[in-house]
């Protein structure tokens, strides 16, 4: 279920939303988004909690370990300091990667990171969320192929 609106800007698009998901498993997510934070971007965060363990993972680029506590130890734990880092910009470190990864799959040198079936069931989330919000109604994902 999601709800959208565009509250204090003049665009031909929405500048706030909220979409609610239910899990297979039961759980229960929220995603929110704004374009109205004053006086710029706070942050993006990822934020799991959960009964044996909690997860946040922000800063300007979603490339911090903000909170990383579970009720059980694994040694991949100590891994986490490494993972987190603290980007000057808003695109952080992914994107170098990535198209690094683009150059050597054309040059047949990998394999693709990132294929069409990744991509599609992000476009297909966001496309159930602009469905809820126009709708006012559930909207099942994955979404009913015509």
């Amino acid at each position: 279920m999601a709800k959208t609106a565009t509250l204090a800007r003049r665009i031909e698009t929405e500048d706030t939303g909220v979409a609610v998901l239910r899990f297979r498993s039961g759980a229960i997510g929220v995603i929110e988004v704004t374009m109205l934070t004053y006086p710029r971007n706070l942050e993006g965060s990822i934020t799991i909690l959960g009964e044996k363990g909690t997860v946040k993972v922000g800063g300007t680029a979603v490339n911090r370990v903000e909170h990383w506590a579970f009720a059980d130890y694994d040694d991949d734990d100590k891994l986490i300091d490494s993972a987190s880092t603290n980007p000057p910009t808003v695109y952080g470190f992914g994107h170098e990667g990535y198209y690094r990864n683009v150059l050597a799959v054309l040059r047949g040198q990998a394999k693709a990171e990132t294929d069409g079936r990744a991509g599609r069931k992000s476009l297909e989330l966001i496309l159930g969320i602009y469905e809820s919000a126009k709708t006012g109604r559930d909207v099942p994902i994955p979404l009913a192929r015509h």
